[in-house]
Formats: C-alpha cells, sequence, structure tokens
C-alpha cells in the first residue's frame, strides 16, 4: 500500500513540476506548485524527512520530470562468475553502477563508474537490456531506469574507491543469498548471464 502511494506522489510531483515547466498561466502555476506541495508532505509524512527539505530537494530539480536513469557493468570471468562490489551505502552486494550525468551517454557513464569505483578501464561490448525499478519506501522516492551493458576490462590496477565500495570480488550468482543484493541487482545479473551465451 506504502509503495503505491510513493508511485501516486512521483507521479502527481512529475505532472506538477512538468506543468510549472511549460505553463505561464498563473492559476495552472498556482495549481501545480499547490500540488508540488502535497507531495513533498506526502513524502515527508512517510520518510521521516523535513517537508521543507523534501521540497528543497524538488526544487533542485528544475525542467520535465522524468525517471532517474543509471548504468549498470556486468563483467564475467571465464569461470561464468560475476565482478561484483559490496557496497558502504547498504553493505549488499551490486553490479558496479551509476547514475548518467547531463553530459554523458550510458555508455561513457559506465566506462567512468569502473574507473572511479574499483580502479579499471572497461570496455562496453553490448546492450544487456534496459529495467525499470519503482519507487521504494525508506529507499528512493523516484523510479530508476536501469541499462545494463557486457563489458570487458581493458586495463587498471584493482583499487576499490573506500567510501562507495567495501569489497570486491568475482561471485557465483547462485552464491549470493538473495537478501544480500543490492535491490533488484540479482535480476540484473541474471539477465546479463542469459545475454552473454545469447546467439542472434
Amino acid at each position: 500500500m506504502t509503495a503505491d502511494i510513493l508511485l501516486l506522489l512521483d507521479e502527481v510531483r512529475a505532472l506538477a513540476e512538468t506543468g510549472l515547466h511549460y505553463s505561464t498561466n498563473p492559476f495552472e502555476r498556482a495549481r501545480c506548485e499547490r500540488l508540488v506541495e502535497l507531495a513533498a508532505q506526502g513524502y515527508a509524512d512517510r520518510t521521516g524527512l523535513d517537508a521543507g527539505e523534501v521540497r528543497a530537494r524538488f526544487d533542485a530539480e528544475v525542467g520535465y520530470q522524468t525517471a532517474k536513469v543509471g548504468a549498470d557493468a556486468a563483467i564475467f570471468d571465464t569461470e561464468d562468475r560475476i565482478l561484483l562490489v559490496r557496497r558502504v551505502d547498504d553493505d549488499k552486494w551490486g553490479l558496479i553502477s551509476g547514475f548518467v550525468e547531463p553530459t554523458e551517454s550510458p555508455e561513457q557513464t559506465i566506462v567512468r563508474e569502473l574507473e572511479e569505483e574499483i580502479g579499471l578501464y572497461g570496455r562496453v561490448d553490448r546492450l544487456v537490456g534496459v529495467y525499470f525499478r519503482p519507487a521504494e519506501l525508506g529507499v528512493r522516492p523516484h523510479g530508476i531506469v536501469s541499462v545494463v551493458y557486457l563489458c570487458s576490462i581493458i586495463g587498471g590496477a584493482l583499487r576499490p574507491q573506500e567510501h562507495e565500495v567495501h569489497e570486491v570480488a568475482w561471485r557465483d550468482i547462485e552464491d549470493v543469498a538473495p537478501g544480500d543484493w543490492h535491490h533488484h541487482h540479482e535480476l540484473l545479473a541474471r539477465a546479463a548471464r542469459e545475454a552473454r551465451w545469447r546467439t542472434y
């Protein structure tokens, strides 16, 4: 039920922010402002954050509102193990990943993240797929689109970024317990493994 409310708040906020982006009618803008205020209060009530802080975060994101876009790297070794990081933020295992910056393509993002997070130079080989994760209470108030790539390591030295990564390891997907995965990264890892052996 709470997840459904977050999805509703996400949509209301996106519609209102888009209205503010396009409309010059003062009455329409006033209604949209009120909807943004209601969405901010709704998020605050369900997350424990201050409504003013939530509104400030909303105001920092201008223009047409869309889901956030992330890029994820799936790298396998010859034993079909996937390269995973144990993240600092939730102590869970996941693919190397990051949000796409305004000046980047998703391919550029994942090459940058590989170097920043673990010190390796990577190459994007092939698109696995595009996946959607809806808003979740206590995790993220907005939906995320994940663009997943099969990648290869072409250089560098393994150097985990201590502020983001506790540990880097080659793991068999089946050896990572369901509760030890970062959000939907088990789904992404399995999709990548299937895509790795798929013929076109």
